[in-house]
């Protein structure tokens, strides 16, 4: 029996059960365990204490081996002192980091070959991972290093994930507070042809912030899956935010779908989280035209603006609840906090961006800037990111008017 079928075919709980067996049986492993990130990406911790008088602690994440692989997303082989290693794999779903794979097989049988095929025993881990975390409480227990809110628990059951990557695109998100909320709003979905993309500042903190977003978000999905425009998502979403609230909860928005073959995209800025562009070494603040945010007033009409991405571009969305009120905004001075998170960007991976954002906000910012943020990273590959021979900017310029 194939790892995959073992999986498979395992009960929710008894994943690494599962797995250890078949291991055991295929690379004479003597011991698996699994470590997952916790939700405020600090701290690995361990799915199961491991059979030994000591056990597994905790470890953090900017230290050891495993710490060392959750950040680079390469594995690791570490020879034990005696007859045995270690091999530590990254355990990650489209670019979505879920923690650490630790196997302990005799020396003699490690080395890169083996190496290489326990990394897909990882993969096929993480997506099994995926599915059975729908089935049972197990893994988000584990990634607790204390009790979430309510409103924190209806955030992490509405957004989507840390990170979603394609052949053309790479995202990568980060938020805080982890455990508690603040009613920010992030959602994307792509096909071959398209990704879209909603990101939202909060209504505020606790239940009720979390209950006006868990509305947006829903109302925006429904209008997305039906296959409407972006004009009519945020119109639909507007009508149903003020139809709940009268005004009372309304919502910063920004929507965007963006042409996965050409680089084009769509943009409706509903009174919108910040929006900065680093292309090559700038680094600068996209000014769109806000418009009313969504639930503010009755039937309010939107319209969309337009974008051109080249290869190679970044975009990084900040929503922190200050954004200034629509048409009455002021660019953040050079010397900012996000100005200069994003000018230290550095050649920075596409993962790390958001983290760096949102410490610069929450721990540099003056007083005033609340608390909760969240950060978006696009990195926009092109569609043919593969081929050889391209360059990192080709393509015809911006047309006339395009930000």
């Amino acid at each position: 029996m194939t790892v995959e079928s073992a999986l498979r075919g395992a009960a929710p709980h008894l994943l690494l059960d599962s797995l250890r067996t078949s291991l055991a049986h295929l690379y004479a492993a003597t011991c698996a365990d699994l470590l997952l990130v916790d939700y405020g990406f600090t701290t690995l911790r361990p799915v199961e204490p491991v059979q030994t008088p000591a056990g597994m602690p905790a470890v953090p994440v900017h230290v050891g081996p495993a710490g060392r692989v959750l950040r680079t997303q390469q594995p690791y082989l570490f020879r034990d002192v005696g007859p045995t290693a270690t091999v530590y794999l990254p355990v990650t779903v489209r670019g979505d980091r879920f923690g650490v794979l630790l196997v302990t097989l005799p020396a003699d049988r490690s080395g890169p070959t083996t190496t290489a095929s326990l990394a897909r025993v990882a993969e096929t881990l993480g997506h099994a991972l995926r599915v059975a975390d729908r089935h049972t409480d197990l893994y988000r227990r584990t990634r607790r290093t204390h009790a979430l809110s309510v409103a924190g628990e209806m955030q992490w059951d509405t957004l989507p994930g840390r990170a979603c990557t394609g052949p053309a695109f790479a995202l990568h998100a980060h938020w805080e507070p982890a455990y508690t909320s603040g009613g920010h709003l992030l959602d994307w979905s792509a096909t071959e042809r398209e990704l879209l993309i909603v990101v939202a500042d909060g209504a505020g903190p606790g239940t009720p912030a979390a209950l006006a977003s868990t509305l947006a978000l829903t109302a925006i999905r429904n209008a997305r899956r039906a296959g409407l425009d972006l004009e009519t998502q945020a119109s639909l979403t507007d009508q149903a935010l003020y139809g709940q609230y009268r005004g009372k909860h309304p919502l910063a928005a920004l929507l965007l779908r963006l042409d996965l073959t050409t680089g084009e995209a769509e943009v409706v800025d509903a009174g919108s989280p910040e929006l900065w562009r680093i292309r090559s070494t700038a680094t600068e603040r996209i000014e769109l035209d806000r418009q009313l945010p969504l639930g503010m007033f009755e039937d309010t009409v939107y319209t969309t603006q337009r974008l051109r991405l080249l290869r190679g571009d970044r975009l990084v969305f900040v929503a922190h609840g200050a954004a200034d009120a629509p048409g009455g905004g002021e660019r953040e001075a050079p010397d900012g906090p996000v100005a200069l998170a994003l000018a230290g960007d550095g050649g920075r991976r596409g993962e790390d961006v958001p983290r760096a954002v949102v410490r610069a906000l929450r721990h540099g910012a003056p007083p005033g800037v609340p608390d909760a943020v969240l950060v978006l990273c696009l990195d926009w590959h092109g569609h043919d990111a593969g081929t050889p021979g391209t360059g990192r900017h080709d393509g015809p310029a911006p047309g006339p008017g395009s930000p």
